[in-house]
């Protein structure tokens, strides 16, 4: 292979990278306000949500419980991000896709974990509902070698059923590495792979559109 045909180490798009400095870097400033406040104002539960406190499904999204678990989310968001950020583009208007497909699959899985947990004040943090639509996604991705493919596919056929039987030996767990002793919102992480399963393809055209 000749010099100009080789891909650099580190080519993620600038989308997916956004998404992981916005991770490490939102909990950085996190650490410097009252960490009692932020979660009882901004931190998701069902009973927030059964207060109308809506905006909750997303402001969750961008707090964390202690470094581990922010770099965790952050890996994970460049790593599954990559795929789906080169799959909508990297223009401006691809970025904007990216940025609410994430955003959505977020909410919808902090609207998951609520509907699991009725009138539960148990409070939800972290993007890992986010990044786990970016995981379905790339399932979907995957399948279709870069185009969303069939839902029956061989990979995504094997990531869903890893992914359901991970999060559920989570559930059983009732712990996972780096969280101290937080509980893992497993509900989240589904509806959020479920999300982004399901939207990529219909995101996906919306960046055709923006393109044309």
């Amino acid at each position: 292979m000749s010099d100009h045909e080789r891909q650099p180490m580190f080519n993620a798009p600038w989308p997916a990278v956004l998404v992981t400095l916005v991770i490490v870097i939102g909990y950085f400033f996190q650490t410097f306000f009252s960490q009692n406040w932020l979660l009882q104002t901004y931190a998701f539960s069902s009973q927030a949500m059964g207060e109308g406190r809506w905006e909750t499904l997303f402001t969750s999204i961008f707090l964390h419980g202690n470094w581990a678990h922010a770099l965790m989310n952050a890996g994970a968001a460049l790593a599954f991000g990559t795929p789906v950020a080169r799959y909508f583009g990297a223009s401006v208007r691809g970025a904007l896709v990216f940025l609410v497909f994430y955003l959505l699959c977020g909410g919808l899985a902090s609207l998951g974990y609520g509907l699991s947990n009725p009138g539960s004040s148990a409070l939800m943090i972290g993007a890992s509902g986010a990044v786990s639509g970016l995981v379905g996604g790339s399932a979907r991705l995957m399948g279709g070698h870069g185009l969303p493919g069939s839902y029956f596919s061989a990979p995504v056929v094997s990531m869903t059923i890893g992914w359901i039987v991970v999060n559920l030996l989570l559930a059983f767990l009732g712990f996972a590495p780096g969280l101290g002793d937080a509980g893992v919102a497993w509900e989240a992480h589904i509806f959020g792979y479920i999300a982004g399963l399901v939207l990529v393809g219909v995101f996906g055209r919306l960046a055709d559109l923006a393109r044309a």
